[in-house]
């Protein structure tokens, strides 16, 4: 399947974020083992960057891959205040033989 490269930014709410953070992450999780996620991290804030995540999963669109990630727990919860989800193509590493 393609790869997409997803960012998140966090809303601004840190003790929602902290309560809710094992329920996401046990999201994730599963999403790996299903092998739909690749990888996953935070991105913390630094100077003018909100605090967010960067997600790589497989998908067939951008759509598919939105639709998967509208079930995270943070954004149910309305803490992920922006996402974008872009198609992306490694050509070295590891993933470069899936493209």
């Amino acid at each position: 399947m393609p790869i997409h490269a997803v960012t998140y930014v966090y809303a601004d709410r840190p003790a929602e974020l902290d309560a809710l953070r094992p329920e996401h992450r046990a999201f994730l999780r599963a999403l790996h083992e299903r092998r739909t996620l690749l990888a996953s991290g935070p991105l913390p804030a630094h100077e003018d960057a909100p605090a967010g995540a960067l997600l790589v999963l497989d998908g067939e669109t951008p759509d598919d891959v939105a639709t998967v990630l509208d079930e995270d727990p943070f954004a149910r919860a309305g803490l992920v205040a922006e996402r974008t989800v872009r198609p992306w193509s490694p050509v070295i590493g590891d993933w470069a033989d899936r493209v």
